[in-house]
């Protein structure tokens, strides 16, 4: 039954997400580019091709262990960019800000974007910002929309994983997630978690660079791995398996979910990449990303089968299987 109120289960990634995507956004907005449902739109412009993709940032707490709504801002949307195959090159920042914010905190906000845009090689050319009345927002709420171009050889598309590709994770599950989660609940641990937040467009440089087919690229930010292997599965028809014992967590994360009853695969992550590649490519592959400081605990996860199209199992250690299936309501809500 569809709500008659918009939920926060809306804006979780998961299924209630998408439904409000395919039933409301997709026939108001219908066209090639957005059908595609990918990170970002590819355009073709003049001869060539340019990425496009926007995101909004609404986290809580707005500083946290690993970066800030600033920064993570930036990363976000450079990585969805990236993820479309593209040099991400401009960024536009827009900014809603509740009256009474300090201007201390702003000034640390935009310092860490400004930080960010440099380390990821971006320039933010354009940008708007509004204040609210006291209560009409909480703190701020950041827009950050970019544009990269895509190179002429790429083709990469949560609708182009084939059966036989092998499953590629840059690094470790859950660790923004959980970090949000302790920070806003006061929980304190002793572990060093923090965010993964970073940018990723070196790293997809490289990747296509390397002469390798790379048939898809995603980062699984909300609603995290289980979900996003979900969308690649519907998009292109594929089975997906992947290994419970393959699955990188780090053990500070693995008890902090355990304990509070949080699946790693199901929390965000704000800086790793899934890659989809032929099997006689992967290890190729997987070298390549982990060089990259971002992607020292890289493994293969998985690979897409035959049976079941659409449809994710989970190998189990015990030699058992399960269904994965899309995420269902708001596991912890403002999570980005």
């Amino acid at each position: 039954m569809k709500p008659d109120k918009i939920l926060l289960d809306h804006g979780s990634g998961g299924k209630i997400s998408h439904g409000l995507t395919a039933d409301l956004l997709l026939p108001a907005f219908d066209n090639p580019a957005l059908a595609m449902l990918d990170d970002g739109a590819t355009l073709n412009v003049h001869g060539g091709r340019i990425a496009f993709s926007t995101d909004t940032y609404v986290v809580d707490p707005i500083f946290f262990p690993g970066g800030s709504i600033g920064d993570l801002a930036i990363n976000g949307t450079v990585n969805d960019v990236a993820m479309c195959g593209a040099t991400p090159l401009f960024l536009s920042v827009g900014m809603i800000i509740e009256e009474g914010f300090p201007m201390a905190d702003l000034e640390r906000v935009v310092a860490d974007m400004g930080r960010a845009a440099r380390l990821a090689g971006v320039t933010v050319v354009t940008g708007d910002t509004k204040v609210v009345p006291k209560g009409a927002a909480d703190k701020i709420f950041i827009n950050t929309s970019g544009i990269g171009i895509v190179a002429e050889h790429v083709n990469v598309s949560g609708a182009n994983a084939r059966a036989g590709d092998v499953i590629i994770l840059s690094g470790t599950m859950a660790d923004h997630g959980m970090t949000i989660l302790t920070q806003r609940q006061g929980l304190a641990f002793e572990s060093d978690l923090k965010s993964d937040s970073a940018p990723l467009n070196r790293m997809v440089v490289d990747i296509l660079r390397c002469g390798c087919d790379i048939h898809v690229l995603r980062d699984p930010t909300r609603g995290g791995v289980g979900t996003t292997l979900n969308e690649i599965a519907g998009k292109s028809q594929v089975g997906i398996r992947i290994h419970e014992a393959r699955l990188p967590v780090r053990p500070a994360v693995s008890g902090i979910c355990e304990l509070l009853g949080f699946d790693p695969l199901y929390v965000a992550n704000e800086g790793k990449l899934l890659a989809f590649v032929p099997a006689g490519h992967a290890h190729q592959v997987l070298d390549v990303i982990k060089k990259s400081p971002y992607g020292k605990d890289a493994c293969i996860i998985g690979e897409t089968i035959d049976d079941h199209p659409g449809r994710v199992f989970i190998k189990t250690r015990i030699g058992g299987e399960r269904i994965v299936d899309m995420l269902t309501g708001e596991q912890l809500p403002r999570i980005c």
